[in-house]
């Protein structure tokens, strides 16, 4: 019997392990993690803090799943892979053998090497063991600094304003997450946060984490000689592959675990997926690595495929993305660039309160539909991406943008005037 293993029991690795127990009754699987010993939903950890569900909750499926469907568990730690034994060192000594490997190991948050940077109080939010303490410090704290902006530091903000504690966010660039958002969207946001009762400082930078007598850090001092007063520090600044391990192991790595379409490494037998997974070459305007949950789950898949001999390329299709700046929801279909591309025209709409805004990109030449932004307003993921892939005309787009509609009782008061205003930017484009 051909005995699968898989390294991290995130969305990738558990996608593919249920979907090789789908194709194929004959393998043994087995799981090792060393975060948790079940599958849980990352996305809902924020939930979990700010008292909406109870972490039991976040795991998808009843604890006897794993054993009806023959996938083996292991809670603990890989510090060791040789690829020419197929074999697997555990942190406690045990050895594990494979016949096909899958890499599966999920991201850690960045540090940039910051004076005072592995102090107490200071952390990321991506694991179980970040939200553990995360509460730990939480009833102590009065006042946090979130270094940095982005998806991961504004949920960090809202959990902590949760708790009534005094945020601050140290964001390096003039306008929150401007290296993504068009101005007038990242403007937006801007006056979102602060609205929320958030101390942001743009154009600011983290020089030093000061130290109290205790271990734990006391304030932070930015790159301007400010000193800030904190009990905590969350450090939001993006996140990196989780492949340290793999040094000596044979297996070609850059900033991730290089992959082809197929999601092979170098080494016959072992394959990669997730965020710890990165493109031998791109995939259309793609970064090498990405961490999304949904191109996780789509690589599970594809791996399982692989796995089983079926000769599946991973094809993600047109970039989508959501997510959630406190109240306002966020959705994208799309390349929508901070600055329009030389062949592109940018539609803007934003309604009076500041919360909902609309920004549809075409090619000025071809008049196809590109891309769209939507804050405050949700859309039908199927028609964006139909829309996208048959390059719709803009003009078709507008005349049936209801079809798109999923709030009806938005559109009864603003689809007129979204569609004048496009109309007539259209016009003088």
């Amino acid at each position: 019997m051909e005995h699968v293993v898989i390294i991290g029991n995130g969305i990738a690795g558990v996608t593919a392990a249920r979907h090789i127990r789908k194709l194929d009754s004959g393998f043994r699987i087995t799981i090792i993690s060393e975060e948790t010993e079940y599958f849980f939903s990352r996305t809902a950890l924020m939930y979990v803090y700010m008292g909406h569900m109870k972490f039991e909750h976040t795991q998808p499926y009843e604890n006897d799943f794993w054993e009806k469907n023959r996938l083996e568990l292991i809670h603990e730690r890989v510090t060791r892979v040789s690829t020419t034994d197929k074999e697997l060192s555990l942190q406690s000594g045990t050895r594990i053998n494979y016949d096909k490997l899958i890499l599966a190991t999920g991201s850690s948050p960045n540090k940039f090497g910051w004076p005072g940077q592995d102090l107490e109080g200071v952390q990321g939010l991506y694991s179980r063991q970040d939200l553990e303490k995360l509460e730990e410090y939480s009833s102590s704290t009065q006042r946090a600094i979130i270094v940095g902006g982005g998806l991961i530091g504004i949920e960090l903000a809202e959990m902590l304003s949760s708790r009534n504690i005094s945020v601050t966010m140290l964001v390096r660039e003039k306008s929150f997450w401007s290296s993504v958002l068009p101005a007038g969207e990242s403007d937006m946001i801007n006056r979102h946060i602060r609205e929320h009762h958030i101390d942001l400082r743009l154009g600011a930078e983290l020089e030093e984490i000061l130290p109290g007598e205790n271990g734990r850090v006391r304030a932070v001092k930015t790159k301007s000689g400010e000193e800030i007063e904190c009990q905590l520090v969350g450090l939001t600044v993006g996140v990196h592959p989780n492949i340290k391990f793999l040094e000596d192991s044979g297996i070609e790595t850059d900033k991730g675990i290089l992959v082809n379409r197929y999601l092979e490494t170098n080494i016959p037998g072992v394959y990669a997926a997730g965020d710890c997974a990165q493109q031998r070459e791109t995939i259309g305007q793609r970064k090498p690595v990405e961490q999304v949950w949904y191109t996780g789950r789509m690589m599970g898949e594809v791996v399982a495929q692989n796995v089983c001999g079926h000769s599946v390329e991973y094809n993600p299709g047109n970039w989508f993305n959501s997510a959630k700046f406190f109240d306002i929801e966020y959705q994208t279909y799309g390349w929508v660039w901070p600055e329009p591309k030389e062949n592109e025209e940018h539609l803007y709409w934003e309604h009076s309160s500041g919360k909902k805004a609309i920004r549809m990109v075409y090619d000025k030449n071809s008049g196809a539909f590109l891309a769209v932004n939507t804050f405050g307003i949700r859309l039908r993921h199927e028609v964006c991406d139909h829309w996208i892939t048959e390059k719709t005309p803009i003009d078709k787009v507008l005349k049936d943008l209801k079809q798109a509609n999923f709030d009806p009782e938005f559109y009864r008061k603003h689809e007129k005037t979204i569609r004048k205003s496009f109309k007539n930017q259209t016009v003088n484009a």
